[in-house]
């Protein structure tokens, strides 16, 4: 599996980032959206970069170009519920492609932990096509690891980007080791050492889906 990190040298998506993690700028979710959907914007341009192309003349008022096309059939996945402002980043630039949806949640028991649970799945066949999985936060891997096996049930593609904008280190191990054998990429903006007690990615931000979208019971 290749890893690419879309933050090195540092951009305006170091920028991004950064406001996303700041606790005086997520008090405004709208800012808070809009900075997901950019880096979605960004993510998909680089991902860009590495898809086949084909050639097509285009007719102009005054003779023909030769330009270089897309050439795969792309189908962009997220995770509900905090995916959905990234993947309408990416929509923005890869508006020609198929779309599918993954719900997968938490489910704790008494003692504190928990289980990943896939509850619905909504995708198109991806049989011989291209696949861009996204989700914000990568912390186990846990559900990113199953929202992509529950997808192959769609048939296989022929490669898979991952992306994600924030990533533990613990969580890319795994993907790297529970997808050894697939055809994945994956895409990240930054690189945080630890998860909490909770499982969740230190400094990290916090809960992408509530502070996109409201809190939650």
């Amino acid at each position: 599996m290749e890893i690419r990190y879309i933050n090195q040298p540092p951009t305006l998506v170091n920028r991004y980032v950064a406001e996303m993690r700041d606790v005086n700028v997520q008090t405004d979710s709208l800012r808070f959206r809009r900075n997901m959907e950019r880096l979605g914007e960004i993510f998909a341009y680089e991902i860009s970069k590495t898809l086949v192309y084909r050639q097509v003349e285009v007719r102009t008022p005054l003779g023909f170009s030769t330009e270089w096309m897309p050439g795969e059939r792309l189908v962009l996945a997220s995770i509900l519920r905090a995916g959905i402002p990234f993947h309408n980043g990416m929509l923005n630039f890869f508006d020609d492609a198929e779309n599918a949806f993954v719900s997968a949640y938490r489910k704790y028991t008494e003692d504190g932990n928990f289980d990943i649970h896939v509850e619905y799945i909504s995708a198109p066949d991806l049989t011989g096509k291209t696949l861009i999985l996204a989700d914000p936060m990568l912390a186990t891997g846990a559900s990113m690891d199953l929202s992509y096996k529950a997808l192959k049930a769609n048939g296989q593609a022929v490669h898979t980007h991952i992306a994600s904008i924030i990533a533990s280190q613990e969580g890319i191990e795994y993907i790297r080791e529970m997808l050894k054998d697939e055809p994945v990429t994956l895409w990240l903006a930054a690189v945080d050492e630890e998860l909490n007690a909770k499982s969740y990615i230190v400094p990290g931000l916090g809960d992408a889906g509530d502070l996109a979208y409201g809190s939650k019971l």
